[in-house]
């Protein structure tokens, strides 16, 4: 492995576990703050214990995340030391900011955790709420910076100089806002399944029964929502891709000519080499109306975009299709959940309800992984779309693969670690929370 791909490597690492923690950090307070809210209105003690096994469960991913996100910043200026350089000054303040949200999160967590019977009840809620809106901002505030890099905005750029920085143009550029959804909305997705499916399996087992259903219910209110409304933050950033990053959605779509009407592609294996792709579904003219809400529409294939240019079609389309597929599957399963809520609703004590969702726990963070693919790989060979290509950006440090193979004995060893934690506190909650 050579140092520039070890390089990369240990980014996708490291991102594609801290993004993990992230999505939690982002949503779960929301569901403690609603378990919480629920108590404070009917004084049923059950929602008072959820609140505090979920409070518990939100500081370890608290911890985590601080840690992992840390590590992502070093490795910034570490690994590509030319790209933080140059991009630093310009998109340095969703960073700083994000600092800020995170102090914050932190200070209101502390509230939180000990501020039990010390507090007045409804501000105790407060610094609930304030976790999780903190925590949110974090999120929106990090995929701003990314944004910035498929986006690039705020600065001018003349015989290899960077001028006329401005910060606000940067933070806020054309991608930022069509990222910022599609992610937010896919951590209460992932986040809400994980949670639910969890809380599905002990129902299953017979634990504890009274606290899972009524865990299960808000999580599983709060996943299915954001499933069922994900594919309209997907057409926007659809749409903006296929005007700013034509390559990005060329590969994501395995799209090699350049048509009108051209067919939207599902499954299929991309044959680079022959320019055309085996085995796929093709949805005639459906592809133009996603890029362009326009069946006729013209979309740009690869043949027009020079081949040094071309991001590596296969992980993209690969990836770009797990993530539909994970998308879909989840949709389904929401809408037989509201079916239930609202017309049918004695399938909310069926075995195969819960079953689906305990199916279901990993799908969220699989579409995640799987959508931070299509962005990144997407982009390549840029790291600043069409300004710096990720190659000049690397350390020219040598051994960069030791510092990989290390990372990732780390991140195992972490995530076990977090694992142990988690069903350890899961185990517990049936001990702890008898009601």
């Amino acid at each position: 492995m050579n140092d520039f791909i070890a390089a990369r490597s240990q980014m996708a690492l490291s991102l594609g576990f801290h993004i993990i923690f992230s999505c939690i950090g982002m949503v779960m307070p929301f569901f403690m703050a609603v378990a919480h809210y629920y108590y404070l209105k009917t004084g049923q003690i059950v929602y008072k214990n959820v609140t505090k096994a979920w409070s518990k469960g939100v500081a370890i991913f608290f911890a985590t995340g601080a840690v992992s996100g840390t590590v992502l910043s070093f490795e910034l200026g570490l690994l590509w030391p030319e790209f933080m350089k140059h991009a630093g000054p310009i998109f340095g303040m969703p960073f700083s900011l994000e600092g800020t949200a995170f102090f914050i999160e932190a200070i209101a967590l502390g509230f939180f955790l000990y501020g039990w019977d010390r507090f007045n009840p409804w501000f105790h809620w407060f610094t609930g709420v304030v976790v999780g809106v903190s925590g949110l901002a974090s999120g929106i505030l990090v995929v701003a910076a990314n944004a910035w890099m498929n986006s690039p905005a705020g600065f001018e750029h003349l015989n290899g100089q960077y001028l006329n920085i401005d910060p606000i143009a940067a933070m806020f550029n054309e991608a930022w806002f069509s990222q910022a959804l599609h992610m937010t909305i896919a951590a209460f997705a992932a986040t809400g399944f994980a949670v639910a499916g969890v809380h599905a399996l002990m129902i299953l087992r017979g634990n504890n029964v009274l606290f899972h259903t009524k865990s299960f219910t808000i999580a599983a209110v709060f996943g299915c929502a954001a499933a069922l409304v994900q594919p309209l933050s997907g057409d926007i950033s659809a749409k903006d891709v296929a005007i700013r990053q034509p390559a990005k959605l060329a590969a994501m779509e395995a799209h090699f000519h350049t048509e009108k009407s051209a067919s939207l592609i599902v499954g299929g294996i991309p044959n680079e080499t022959e320019k055309k792709v085996d085995f796929a579904i093709k949805l005639p003219g459906f592809l133009s109306f996603l890029a362009h809400g326009d069946f006729t529409a013209e979309v740009t294939g690869l043949d027009r975009i020079p081949e040094e240019n071309h991001p590596p079609v296969a992980v993209t389309h690969y990836a770009f299709q797990i993530m539909v597929g994970m998308g879909m599957a989840m949709m389904l399963v929401s809408v037989l959940y509201f079916t239930a809520l609202w017309k049918k609703r004695k399938w909310l004590q069926e075995p195969w309800l819960l079953k689906l969702f305990a199916i279901a726990t990993p799908l969220g963070f699989i579409a995640v992984e799987a959508g931070w693919t299509v962005t990144e790989v997407g982009r390549q060979p840029w790291i600043i779309y069409g300004i710096m290509r990720t190659a000049d950006a690397v350390t020219p440090m040598p051994g960069i693969a030791y510092s990989f193979y290390l990372f990732t004995a780390i991140y195992a060893s972490l995530a076990a670690f977090v694992v142990f934690m988690l069903y350890r506190q899961i185990k517990m909650v049936g001990e702890l929370y008898d009601v």
